[in-house]
């Protein structure tokens, strides 16, 4: 008698795959291959746009800076290679020798007098006192600017938005608007460095534990890296109550 046939099978024992079997075999590699694919984006992409974009502003500075530099202290004429970063690095010292000159008497004085001649000029002079004001509020500390992050209606009722507190409401604005206005920078999408300036009531702005960094991540990322922090417990009747 013969021997019934093996569908999976040869006659020497040994199974052999079935096309369904190969079909999920063939799928679950691609699978593979796909998430291998992927966690390899994720790996090399903030890596590699964080070194393209240092990479653009160093070249930037040196190619800025390094003309401005006689050609005989120049290291880039001694060398048969180009060092990239020299710019950047004569920048720094140069900022640090500024600093540590106008420190002393002399160099109070002499930014004394420099301020008084810039504050003269019409159009310089408002230029000057802004980006003057700027400056000292975020790099010196000077006031309590974008310190917290509030959620606030914005640009209509019912829809939220991320701001941060600036700094003191002007007495005008103060005066005129009720419910002890708050001054309210509302960052845009994905560039924060452009926004409305707003002035809200206390009652009508939600503060968040989230701090200003992880806010800022909030906005430049469009919401896609989510902070895992919690607002305060504000009742939702004073939150929006006029």
């Amino acid at each position: 008698m013969s021997e019934p046939e093996n569908p999976r099978g040869s006659g020497d024992g040994v199974e052999q795959p079935t096309v369904a079997e190969i079909k999920r075999h063939r799928i679950s590699f691609g699978v593979r291959l796909r998430n291998y694919f992927l966690a390899g984006i994720l790996i090399t992409a903030p890596v590699g746009l964080t070194v393209y974009i240092a990479w653009l502003f160093i070249s930037w500075v040196d190619n800025t800076v390094l003309p401005l530099v006689p050609p005989h202290y120049n290291p880039e004429n001694y060398l048969p290679f180009s060092i990239p970063g020299i710019g950047l690095i004569i920048v720094l010292v140069v900022l640090t020798l500024i600093g540590a000159v106008t420190a002393g008497i002399f160099g109070r004085l002499t930014r004394q007098l420099m301020e008084s001649v810039l504050n003269r000029l019409p159009i310089i002079r408002s230029l000057y006192g802004a980006i003057k004001q700027i400056t000292e509020t975020v790099l010196a500390n000077k006031s309590a600017a974008f310190r917290e992050c509030v959620l606030v209606e914005f640009p209509r009722k019912n829809a939220w938005t991320i701001g941060f507190v600036t700094g003191a409401t002007p007495e005008e604005v103060g005066q005129l608007v009720d419910g002890d206005p708050i001054t309210i920078y509302v960052p845009t999408t994905p560039n924060p460095t452009s926004g409305y300036l707003i002035f809200v009531p206390r009652a009508e702005l939600i503060y968040l534990d989230m701090s200003v960094e992880d806010g800022i991540k909030l906005v430049v990322s469009g919401g896609i890296v989510t902070p895992a922090t919690a607002k305060k417990k504000i009742p939702a009747k004073q939150a929006v109550s006029a």
